[in-house]
């Protein structure tokens, strides 16, 4: 494990050299989609039924990760790994997601991406869907109050800029800029369906106004600070689109666009939204020193009327078994494209595994800055593989993966371990079968249809030790270990199998 971290330290450090020279450091946009399949996008699904001419056009401009992973198959987990570097299993998160009114998931005090490109000299914006908590401000035990600053949000968080929605089909229904909310919301909204739960609502609110408004506010940003980024003073944005997650409500002018549904609608929605902030970036002369990335936080939600879509023949899952939520590939294998002109070939792929927890040792690496031990745990740089370089041994020696249930996985090379006896969305079931695993040989059978664990007892026992030790190191990284914040159950409930011991 030390001479592989060697390996890739000197690999990083040369990167950085030819990647980030004096006044040369890139602009980044990380746009992230909400609740969009592997194969929601042409360029990862020829057979897609819903054109996603953006997305296409950043893998033809950039390189496309065939084998990227979400931190979690739901949200708020993905959402903090992707701005922390670590999973959020270790956090007090072990299952689901956040609900309204939750207290702020990020810890104060934890080093974040934005803070950290912060401290390098960056402009740092947030704009869309937050969805890991903040602090309202109460009267009494209870009562939110909207007239004070809210805390614990993303500029407590190393983001100079905020504004968006905390997650769009959560009370309040407002918009929030900064630490304050946008208005009062003094109406309420009463019933509980796609368009979100019972609770306080701005006047006149629009759900179908909410991804054009963040929409144009990135653009909008993009535009203000293109003389700082052009002068030496690079931005950092986090694009955390809302969509096309519920509530589904098009705009009118996407309603009815794909000839499908409102799902379809938001949809290319979503795209459009993507392709606008790439305009932006070109409008304003920076394309040639900005690293756009596009992700999804996790699969496609099955809920959300995927029914009419998989009759049209789209499959939003791709070649993939399971949905949000599901430990299969389909939960969390996930759209990851990235343009750096100049750097990162264009319409290239990588087909190596890799996880969108990432992020933070990426930014390290290209800055040339060395990571504390208790931050990004568990990032792993992929400078390299941006950079088309071909490392001598995989840029993350493992992946974790965790369902909305709280089931986990592990991932290393070809095999992939599940540590549930079904799809890991809801507690395990364990009717009729006699083992708490599953095992299988991706290269062979990507849809996960044929357990083998029963042929290879040496890995079953190989990658359960490595996932035992990755939870009591706290860290999958090198390092100092680390202390999860709570217990960590692998096991989910599940009575672990008696290994012989070597």
């Amino acid at each position: 494990m030390k001479q592989l971290a060697a390996v890739l330290c000197v690999l990083c450090v040369s990167a950085v050299n030819h990647a980030v020279g004096a006044g040369e450091r890139p602009n980044i946009v990380y746009v992230l989609a909400d609740d969009m399949g592997y194969g929601d996008a042409g360029c990862y699904n020829s057979a897609a039924k819903i054109p996603s001419p953006s997305i296409d056009r950043l893998a033809a401009e950039g390189i496309r990760f065939t084998d990227a992973h979400s931190g979690s198959a739901v949200c708020s987990p993905t959402r903090y790994g992707i701005l922390t570097g670590r999973y959020a299993w270790r956090s007090s998160l072990q299952r689901g997601v956040l609900g309204p009114w939750a207290k702020p998931l990020i810890h104060p005090g934890r080093l974040t991406v934005a803070e950290l490109l912060r401290r390098n000299g960056y402009a740092t914006a947030a704009f869309g869907k937050w969805h890991l908590g903040m602090e309202w401000p109460k009267a009494g035990k209870k009562e939110v109050v909207f007239d004070r600053p809210i805390g614990g949000g993303p500029t407590a968080l190393g983001f100079d800029t905020y504004f968006g929605t905390e997650v769009p089909n959560y009370p309040p229904y407002c918009f929030i800029e900064n630490d304050r909310t946008v208005g009062i919301p003094s109406a309420r909204k009463e019933t509980r369906d796609l368009f979100g739960r019972p609770g306080p609502m701005l006047p006149g609110w629009k759900f179908d106004a909410i991804l054009p408004t963040i929409t144009e506010k990135t653009c909008r940003y993009i535009g203000t600070h293109a003389a700082g980024a052009r002068a030496g003073k690079p931005f950092f944005i986090y694009f955390a689109l809302t969509s096309p997650h519920e509530p589904i409500a098009p705009s009118a002018e996407f309603k009815g666009k794909s000839g499908i549904s409102d799902l379809a609608d938001f949809m290319m929605e979503t795209d459009w939204a993507l392709g606008r902030v790439l305009d932006a970036i070109d409008q304003n002369g920076l394309a040639g020193n900005t690293l756009v990335f596009f992700a999804a936080d996790n699969g496609h939600a099955k809920y959300t009327g995927v029914e009419a879509l998989v009759a049209h023949g789209h499959h939003p899952s791709g070649p993939f078994r399971g949905y949000k939520g599901y430990i299969q590939e389909g939960g969390h294998r996930v759209p990851l494209v990235a343009r750096w002109p100049g750097k990162a070939r264009p319409h290239t792929t990588c087909d190596e595994t890799v996880c969108l927890n990432s992020l933070m040792a990426t930014c390290a690496a290209m800055l040339g800055v060395t990571l504390p031990d208790d931050a990004g745990e568990d990032s792993f740089s992929i400078l390299p593989l941006l950079l088309g370089q071909n490392p001598p041994e995989p840029t993350h020696p493992a992946v974790v993966h965790h369902s909305g249930g709280g089931s986990f996985a592990i991932r290393q090379g070809k095999w992939k371990l599940d540590f549930c006896p079904d799809n890991g969305f809801r507690r395990p079931d364990r009717k009729g079968r006699t083992s708490p695993f599953q095992l299988y040989d991706l290269s062979k059978d990507p849809a996960e249809v044929h357990d083998i664990q029963a042929e290879q007892p040496e890995m079953l026992e190989r990658l359960t030790r490595l996932l035992e030790k990755y939870v009591a190191d706290g860290r999958s990284t090198p390092g100092a270990p680390q202390h999860n914040d709570v217990r960590v159950d692998v096991w989910n409930g599940l009575t672990p199998p008696a290994f012989t011991k070597p």
